[in-house]
Formats: structure tokens, C-alpha cells, sequence
């Protein structure tokens, strides 16, 4: 997630309108490995996710589209800068809007995606926009997958295997990765957040655990995170630690009856103050209190109290610069 964690109680904490306009700059492609680009988009806060694009002579894989219009026109003139193909297939990686919002901009294509990826886009549609008052949206509309994946699916597309892969629940209920076994490539969406804070608000604290592991033993050299700069299989020991750093910081808290902001303010975040958006600690300890009371997993969090923590927590209203 980085654009949806909210319902419509919480609009008037979150909401930014009135703040100065700070938007980031547009995203850039870069290669990877042959016929395999990132469309990346620092500083990868609310709102700025990654992409990748497979481009060979038969055709174009999209991994997630982005945000805003603008922003998903950059994704399509950049790739069209790579490959004159027709883009074939959208992967969405999960539902939330930063990585799917644009997928209308490719009508010629097959989206695909989870089952729950697909309700939960129906069932949402556009209701994160009035969160972000200084976004500039344009005339953005909601396309769900219509390619469902809940078992691994292989696509071959101009000599070029990709597998999409389900890992839920992990960062969502509706998870899948991508990976390409040639080059040893694997777009892992938001499951991880390179040197930015994760966030499992929709998801599962013991689940991207089990998601973590799943994709080390892929043994990939070259990750795509959904947000944050490209690593090595090295990533997945720093999530890790992060969620190590957020169970203890939840059994700390539940011990001494806090609520998620009493039990985030009362840890010392250490390395992790310097990564975007550190704010989201409250919504992943409150993630993990709902797993340690023995909740079904996803069980949904009452978002009503825990956007506002978020704010206080982060002392201004949420930036999102896209």
C-alpha cells in the first residue's frame, strides 16, 4: 500500500489540502536486464510506486501502472520509448491505487491480478482521492483484472518467461509477484519497501513473513521493490528486521495496555526515523495487536482511529507528492 489505508471517517485528518503544492518529479526507465526496464519514481513516498516493463518485439508486460494520469502517461511514453509493440498484459501486484489506478491507459491490454485485487479495486473504486487534496489526479477511472490469479500463471511473450506468482496475505489479502527466472528478476510489489516504511494496514504481519521466505528461496539478483531504490536479495533480511523491530515494539506496548500511538511513540525508531512515511509504525502495530488477540488474518482495523494516530504520530497531516 501506499495509497490506500484509510476509510471515509478518517478523510479530515489526512487530507492535505490547503498544504503547499510538493510534487516529485515524473518517473524514469532504466534498464535492468535485457528486455527488462523499472519505471521508478523517487522519493517512492504516499503515492510514488515503482513499475516494470518487459518490452520484446511480440509484446509488452507491464508490472503495475501508477497514481495519477499524468503520471501514468509518463509510464506509457517511456515505455513506448523502449519497444513499438503493443503493451499485452498489466500485472497488478495488489489493489491499492498507486499501482493500479492507471490501468485504464492500456485498454489494449489484459490486466491481471488476484481475485481479491480485483473486488477490493470494484469495491473502493476512487475513494482514496479525497485524502490527498494537493494531488493533481486528472481523469482517472477504475479498469479491475479480468485475468484472475490465484495459482501460479506463466506468460511467454517474445521469448521472455514471466511467472506471476500469489504470496498472500502479505502486504495485502490479494498479493502476487512477478518473476522472471531468465535474468533472475522478481517484481515483488509492495512487498517490500526499499529504505521506505512498509506497511501491512490491509495485510498480515505473520503472512509477509511467510512471503518473505518464499520469494528469498527464488534466490533473485535483482529486486524491484514497490517503492525504493532496486537492491539484491539483501532486502529481505532489512524487512525482516523491520518486522522484528515492529513485533517487539507491539508485545512492549500490548504488555503496558498502550494503544498504537502510545506503543510507537514509546520506541526509539533508530535507523528507521530516516525512512519515508515513518508514521505507518502505527498501523502495522496495530496490525500486529489485531494478530496477537487472535483475529482471523485481515481481519480490518478500524482505520477511523488509527489514521488520525498516524497524523499525530507524524505531527502534520500525510504527504503525498505525486
Amino acid at each position: 500500500m501506499s495509497g490506500e489505508a484509510f476509510d471515509a471517517a478518517a478523510r479530515p485528518c489526512c487530507a492535505t489540502t490547503g498544504e503547499p503544492q510538493d510534487t516529485a518529479e515524473l518517473g524514469r526507465l532504466s534498464p535492468v536486464a535485457d528486455h527488462v526496464y523499472a519505471f521508478t519514481q523517487p522519493d517512492w513516498g504516499w503515492g510514488l510506486n515503482n513499475s516494470g516493463v518487459v518490452a520484446t518485439d511480440e509484446g509488452v508486460l507491464l508490472v503495475d501502472t501508477c497514481f495519477t494520469a499524468r503520471r501514468t502517461a509518463r509510464l506509457r511514453d517511456e515505455t513506448a520509448r523502449v519497444s513499438d509493440a503493443p503493451v499485452r498484459y498489466v500485472v497488478n501486484t495488489h489493489h491499492h491505487g498507486d499501482h493500479t489506478f492507471g490501468n485504464y491507459q492500456f485498454p489494449e491490454a489484459a490486466v491481471i491480478g488476484h481475485p481479491y485485487c480485483r473486488d477490493k479495486i470494484i469495491s473502493e473504486g476512487l475513494a482514496v482521492v479525497p485524502y490527498f487534496g494537493t494531488v493533481e489526479w486528472g481523469d482517472i477511472s477504475v479498469r479491475p483484472p479480468t485475468v484472475l490469479c490465484e495459482d501460479r500463471l506463466t506468460l511467454s511473450l517474445g521469448g521472455v518467461t514471466a511467472e506471476v506468482l500469489p504470496v498472500a496475505p502479505a502486504h495485502t489479502l490479494g498479493d502476487v509477484v512477478v518473476w522472471l527466472p531468465g535474468p533472475r528478476v522478481l517484481f515483488v510489489g509492495d512487498i517490500i519497501f526499499n529504505g521506505c516504511t512498509p506497511v501491512i494496514t490491509d495485510g498480515s504481519l505473520s503472512g509477509i513473513r511467510t512471503a518473505l521466505r518464499t520469494l528469498r528461496a527464488l534466490r533473485p539478483e535483482v529486486v524491484v521493490p514497490g517503492h525504493g531504490p532496486l537492491a539484491g536479495p539483501e532486502v529481505f533480511d532489512a524487512a525482516d528486521a523491520y518486522f522484528d523491530f515492529v513485533e517487539d515494539a507491539a508485545r512492549k506496548g500490548r504488555a503496558r495496555g498502550l494503544d498504537p500511538l502510545e506503543a510507537a511513540r514509546a520506541v526509539d525508531l533508530g535507523a528507521y526515523a530516516a525512512w519515508n512515511d515513518s508514521e505507518r509504525l502505527v498501523a502495522n502495530i496495530a496490525r500486529t495487536y489485531s494478530e496477537m488477540d487472535g483475529e482471523p488474518v485481515g481481519t480490518p482495523l478500524q482505520r477511523k482511529e488509527i489514521a488520525p494516530m498516524m497524523t499525530a504520530f507524524a505531527g502534520r497531516p500525510l504527504r503525498c507528492r505525486a
